[in-house]
């Protein structure tokens, strides 16, 4: 039944493209079939990572772009993702409603995705459903998450192209930003810049990526969602990176390596999941594991001895 959800959803049926997801995201046993066969059906469609801080507009920025993409006929399918909290559930919503304006269009599909819920973490599970859109023959994808955490990280390694967006009242989190996020950046975006100072959060952020030595000169650009400006540059600078990226060694390199860094992150899932099973069905092991969680026992002789189960 769940290859036949793979063939409906190739054919343009948007239900069953959502069940095929629900499918995928079970991450049981038996799903890893389907999991082959549905990144065997890849048509490597590029993929638009669009991060930063709460508040930047990265909804209404996005709208903007599905809005443009969809007016040259292409099919747009996006992730958005919802950092939600593992104590309460409670998920990061912002303007995100905005983009409902194409929840009727045909062309447009949007899958939200909370972290809370995401097994294996947000990189596996984004992902699957990344790779599930990329199979129904979306033209464009867009992966779009509040940047909290390791969120836009982690939207780096899927992403072809990362995007982060930001405000001009900005200039204290550039100052404290993690060294790591200007160099997963390919594209700035001052957001809301009709409000002013953008110039001067440009003229900072291009100054603090000086000092790194990229083939790639990432492009600071200020735009106006909310007054629909700035959107044409936006796109020219997207498909500026993606025509850089298609010929740069060091960028497929660097290609190279996240894919085998997501490899292992799957591997570790995993055999994760599979240890949980082996450990619910077996009466000594879940012995050994309630004496560790009850009375705070050596955790590495059962860590050894499940070990000894899958590596003699």
């Amino acid at each position: 039944m769940t290859v036949s959800l793979l063939t409906q959803a190739q054919h343009g049926n948007i239900r069953a493209l959502s069940q095929l997801i629900t499918a995928i995201e079970s991450h049981d046993k038996d799903s890893l079939n389907l999991h082959s066969a549905v990144y065997d059906a890849r048509k490597g469609a590029p993929i638009l990572g669009i991060t930063g801080p709460p508040g930047a507009g990265k909804s209404s920025l996005t709208d903007r772009l599905i809005h443009r993409y969809r007016k040259q006929g292409e099919r747009v399918g996006i992730v958005a993702i919802d950092p939600s909290s593992h104590f309460t559930g409670g998920a990061i919503l912002g303007d995100r409603i905005r983009m409902m304006s194409h929840a009727s269009d045909p062309g447009v599909f949007i899958r939200s995705l909370g972290t809370r819920g995401s097994h294996g973490g947000l990189s596996r599970a984004t992902q699957d459903i990344v790779a599930c859109l990329d199979a129904a023959g979306f033209d464009r994808i867009i992966v779009e998450t509040v940047g909290v955490g390791q969120t836009e990280l982690d939207i780096a390694r899927i992403a072809d192209t990362t995007l982060i967006v930001l405000v001009p009242e900005a200039g204290d989190v550039v100052q404290t930003m993690k060294a790591g996020l200007f160099e997963v950046a390919d594209l700035f975006v001052i957001n809301k810049s009709d409000r002013g100072g953008g110039e001067n959060l440009s003229t900072a952020l291009q100054g603090q990526m000086a000092l790194d030595e990229k083939a790639w000169q990432v492009p600071v650009l200020l735009a106006s969602a909310l007054k629909d400006e700035g959107i044409e540059g936006i796109l020219e600078q997207i498909e500026a990176h993606r025509a850089f990226a298609r010929d740069n060694h060091d960028y497929h390199t660097m290609r190279e390596m996240l894919r085998r860094e997501l490899f292992f992150d799957l591997l570790s899932d995993e055999i994760a999941s599979r240890m949980r099973q082996k450990i619910a069905h077996d009466k000594h092991l879940s012995q050994l594991l309630e004496h560790y969680v009850h009375e705070g026992r050596n955790p590495y002789g059962l860590l050894a001895k499940l070990l000894e189960s899958i590596v003699p």
